[in-house]
């Protein structure tokens, strides 16, 4: 199954932001994220994001540098 920024949007519903990395994968895991989703937020080239905005440029770069 290919991941979706959506897909990661949707798994961190509910956070407040700013939010570090730990954070993400709390509130993913608290609204049960398959671990698909866990294993990229784990891998997220950012640490700290202001908006999930930040969340999804992270996301993208991400995907782009694994191709």
């Amino acid at each position: 199954m290919a991941v979706t920024a959506a897909d990661v949007e949707h798994a961190i519903r509910g956070i407040s932001f700013p939010a570090d990395r730990n954070d993400l994968i709390e509130q993913a895991e608290s609204n049960r994220a398959n671990s698909d989703i866990i294993d990229i937020l784990k891998d997220l080239p950012v640490n700290k994001f202001k908006s999930p905005i930040d969340v999804s440029k992270a996301f993208g770069e991400s995907r782009r540098s694994q191709k």
